[in-house]
């Protein structure tokens, strides 16, 4: 069994903060997703190892045990002093199975999720890796997973299909979900042993970066290329939004820079579905480099007029 270098799989240093893994996790996700790359085994091979490194890195608590495990892998892999050292499947477990930020992905890809480093020093399989509880009517285990959306899906809502342990499960997304919001769905986790309820899945929202805006809560930001000649002169220009294609109007003597803002064409309120934040268009100014003889003698007599 070979040692899982995750730093290196997520392309991060060991001294990298939280934020730059989860960067880098979202980077690779958004290259690697099997919603991109159908039918493309490799890069499928590829995104189960990226969220396999970012289930252990991802997390402070598990990333410093698994930062101690280091060089000595080897020998709780021979003696199972691991059990004893904190890397155990009790103490991974719950985490495994469905704690905070797990990722169900052996539901994912048909049982070929995790690999054996990590079943053999994090836990054995979904479902079964907490403490058994013997109390009656106990409430069963609660499942994690992660659902990973584009920005247009997080705008216009969506629906997904899950398998959870062989059986399916429609999940909506309500517009304007945010990214790193957690949605429950009621009874869906694990069976309770004793006749309780059962417990519940997390879903935690990932959404994929947009090249063509930036969020802010419910407020989108957007920049839009216009020649000089607009600029000065004024005009229209068209600009995407999720919505569809719109056109604004440019003033004349407009400047690098300026800002316009498009009332309610920014993100839908999660809990409020009839108010929507605004798109702000900020214009930059294309300056033309290369002149031809006749518009360059236009500039000289335009700058010799003042």
């Amino acid at each position: 069994m070979d040692y899982k270098d995750y730093y290196k799989i997520l392309g991060v240093p060991k001294k990298s903060s939280q934020e730059d893994i989860k960067k880098a996790y979202r980077k690779l996700a958004m290259k690697y997703h099997p919603d991109k790359n159908q039918g493309n085994a490799k890069a499928e091979e590829k995104f189960k190892e990226i969220s396999e490194a970012y289930e252990v890195l991802g997390n402070a608590e598990n990333r410093k045990k698994y930062d101690q495990l280091g060089a000595n892998w080897k020998h709780y892999e021979k003696n199972g002093a691991y059990a004893n050292q904190g890397f155990g499947h009790g103490q991974y477990g719950g985490y495994y199975s469905g704690g905070a930020g797990g990722i169900n992905m052996d539901d994912m890809f048909g049982g070929g999720g995790f690999s054996d480093f990590f079943k053999t020093f994090f836990g054995g399989s979904f479902g079964g890796g907490g403490q058994r509880r013997q109390a009656r009517n106990i409430k069963g285990t609660d499942y994690s997973t992660r659902m990973t959306l584009t920005l247009l899906e997080a705008y216009q809502g969506t629906e997904r299909l899950i398998d959870v342990k062989g059986n399916t499960i429609k999940v909506k997304v309500k517009p304007g979900v945010k990214d790193g919001q957690k949605l429950r769905v009621k009874g869906k986790g694990g069976q309770s042993a004793s006749g309780g309820q059962s417990g519940d899945l997390y879903i935690e929202i990932v959404i994929l970066p947009d090249p063509r805006f930036k969020r802010d809560g419910n407020q989108l930001y957007t920049t839009i290329d216009t020649d000089l000649y607009t600029a000065v002169l004024g005009g229209k220009v068209t600009v995407d939004t999720l919505k569809g294609q719109v056109n604004i109007n440019i003033p004349a003597g407009t400047q690098n820079g300026k800002t316009f803002r498009l009332k309610n064409i920014g993100m839908p309120d999660y809990t409020h579905s009839v108010v929507n934040g605004d798109l702000f268009v900020k214009v930059h100014i294309r300056i033309p480099e290369k002149l031809k003889p006749e518009e360059r003698a236009l500039f000289e007599k335009l700058r010799n007029a003042k």
